[in-house]
């Protein structure tokens, strides 16, 4: 069973395209009494799943990544009608979604252990275990890849996974990692696909079948995730929001920290995670910078996604929009001045530069996760590294500069999860460890040889010839 099972009766959601608001189809959402019969069911196909040799899992893995590429053009379709994500993105997601398939495949043939220092006449062995099912909780942005960075290598080490995506995103961040896996010849039972709301993520935190959840959201709902968990001894793994601060040095290319700020602040209409909440730009080249920035802000192209080349497509719901539109209106009544856009038609926000913003404006602070680039200008090195950790976030930061000693030395005071030297904040690679600080995570990462940590536990294994004769 790959998907929770259509029952009369079951509450459903409509999946709709945010460009048009045209209705894609239906999905069924999983209540607590199903995710607590499919969390059973996962348990005990776990340990068949397990028991396998370990090349039979790495080809179950290669065979799914085999298919997303044959499919690539029809899963991205969906990702543009179902997230509202322009081409370019989308294509951009299938693609990484394909690499971690690839990376969790050479899992299964890696060293699970280590022999230890013991005695003579003892065998000392650490190994690692898979943890036995592990609930999935992705968001809606990215919805295949951010699933499928934590499905991919659960399974690829052993575990069953329960996989709960986002009811906005449902298909292309739940349906369609069933079927890859279902095609592939995963046995049933090992991935369970169940749309929900937060009542069903929340039966996912007590079930006494699921040993761990991955989260990746909001701060806010991952505090709940994180507590609810927590309270039942549950590994939790929390991947959440950023204030993330691109800093301009005064000596860098100005047209190419142009094009860096617009792909860091717009790309997704800036519903990302590690978009760059705060563009810091030396005083010396501030004013300049944001003549160039409304100028690129102006160009760029706005529309449905769906129907053409474009780089700004709308935000998920009205709910996205209308919180970005309130930080504007806030900010612009601390004092901010809206140099460009701050205007919607539908979905579509127009993409926003804001100046004026200082660190008692709500822009300064507020995750917007919007198509908004929030300016402030600083003065010398310790003033922007003051500025940029001025925040509970600490996810991504960047660094602009034509010298790369001085970008590092400014780096290393910068409290992130995540530092790039002359590139913009919004980055992944897939076999890199990725994890924040402060609210931005629990210092947990997804990504390369970190997989090995999230998604097993070490068991002490200890063999000798003849069991000893103790004294008493």
């Amino acid at each position: 069973m790959f998907a929770g099972r259509w029952r009369e009766g079951a509450t459903t959601a409509a999946v709709l395209e945010p460009a048009t608001g045209t209705e894609l189809g239906r999905v069924a959402l999983a209540d607590p009494a199903l995710i607590a019969s499919q969390a059973a069911e996962a348990a005990q196909a776990q340990r068949t799943w397990a028991a396998l040799p370990y090349d039979e899992r790495a080809q179950v893995l290669r065979k799914a990544a085999r298919l997303a590429e044959e499919h690539a053009d029809e899963i991205a379709g969906w990702v543009v009608r179902e997230s509202g994500s322009i081409q370019m993105k989308a294509g951009f997601e299938v693609a990484v979604t394909i690499k971690a398939l690839h990376e969790a495949s050479g899992l299964p043939s890696r060293s699970a252990g280590e022999v230890l220092p013991s005695e003579p006449g003892r065998l000392s062995l650490a190994r690692r275990r898979p943890l036995g099912v592990v609930g999935v909780i992705p968001p809606f942005n990215f919805p295949l890849y951010l699933a499928m960075r934590a499905v991919a290598p659960a399974l690829a080490l052993g575990n069953a996974v329960i996989l709960k995506p986002d009811p906005r995103t449902a298909v292309c961040g739940g349906m369609v990692i069933a079927r890859l896996f279902e095609l592939a010849g995963l046995p049933a039972g090992v991935l369970q696909v169940l749309p929900g709301d937060g009542a069903a993520g929340a039966a996912m935190t007590s079930d006494p079948s699921i040993a761990m959840i991955q989260f990746t959201g909001s701060t806010a709902a991952g505090r709940k995730v994180g507590e609810a968990a927590s309270r039942h001894l549950k590994k939790v793994s929390l991947e959440l929001g950023g204030k993330n601060s691109l800093i301009v040095l005064d000596d860098a290319d100005l047209d190419l920290a142009i094009a860096n700020t617009a792909w860091g602040v717009y790309l997704h209409q800036g519903q990302i995670c590690m978009s760059a909440g705060r563009v810091l730009v030396q005083r010396g080249i501030y004013e300049s910078f944001v003549q160039k920035l409304i100028a690129k802000a102006g160009s760029l192209k706005v529309g449905d996604p769906v129907q053409g080349d474009v780089h700004i497509g709308p935000l998920i719901n009205a709910v996205q929009r209308d919180n970005a539109l309130r930080i504007i209106d806030a900010a612009t009544q601390a004092g901010a001045v809206v140099e460009t856009g701050g205007t919607h038609e539908g979905l579509f926000l127009a993409p926003t530069v804001l100046s004026g913003v200082t660190p008692d404006n709500p822009a300064f602070h507020e995750e917007i996760f919007g198509p908004v680039a929030v300016v402030i200008p600083f003065d010398s090195d310790e003033d922007a590294i003051r500025l940029a950790n001025d925040t509970e976030y600490g996810l991504s930061m960047a660094v602009l500069s034509r010298d790369v000693g001085r970008a590092l030395k400014l780096g290393e005071s910068l409290r992130t999860g995540l530092l790039h030297i002359n590139d913009q904040t919004v980055n992944d690679e897939v076999v890199n460890p990725f994890g924040g600080v402060g609210a931005s995570g629990n210092g947990s990462s997804i990504g390369g040889a970190a997989n090995w940590e999230e998604f097993t536990q070490w068991q002490w294994l200890t063999v000798k010839g003849q069991a000893p004769a103790y004294p008493f």
